[in-house]
């Protein structure tokens, strides 16, 4: 076998973690919909002029959905997948504390809402990656509500 040979072997190996187009579609349906999910809560804070809008929200929802994703699909068991969700929790914690403001003038802290609403793209991320697409859905609904109606109820 010549070097060039055995070197498309080894990018062909390197590029085979997808088995066949039953587990492709599985992937790209599933980060669509975190992806789509974390479009719509974004959209709803870039609507209110926050600073984490529908980007911000994608990619928090795709990175959760990916995170989990992969361990899933590799045959990681429930509990280490677990572990890997705990993390993404805590990480999210930290992007969320980024959004939160305190103003020295007058003591009002702002950003808890949009950094609630970053933990909850990061929960549907992980909801859409493990598989549970309607949890993903339902609860994407429920978020908008939140932040919507209520949001507009909380002002009068």
């Amino acid at each position: 076998m010549s070097a060039l040979a055995s070197i498309w072997q080894t990018v062909v190996s390197e590029f085979s973690d997808i088995a066949d187009i039953s587990e492709a579609t599985i992937i790209v349906l599933r980060l669509t919909l975190a992806v789509v999910l974390g479009a719509a809560i974004g959209y709803e804070r870039e609507r209110q002029g926050k600073d984490a809008g529908l980007r911000t929200h994608m990619l928090v929802s795709l990175g959760a959905a990916l995170f989990v994703l992969v361990p899933v699909a590799s045959g990681m068991q429930a509990a280490e997948v677990s572990r890997v969700m705990q993390g993404i929790i805590a990480g999210i914690g930290f992007l969320g504390a980024g959004a939160i403001l305190k103003q020295e003038k007058n003591q009002e802290v702002k950003g808890l809402t949009t950094a609630a609403s970053i933990w909850v793209a990061a929960a549907v991320g992980i909801s859409a990656g493990y598989g549970r697409e309607a949890t993903a859905v339902a609860s994407t609904l429920v978020a908008l509500f939140v932040l919507s109606v209520l949001g507009r109820i909380d002002k009068k």
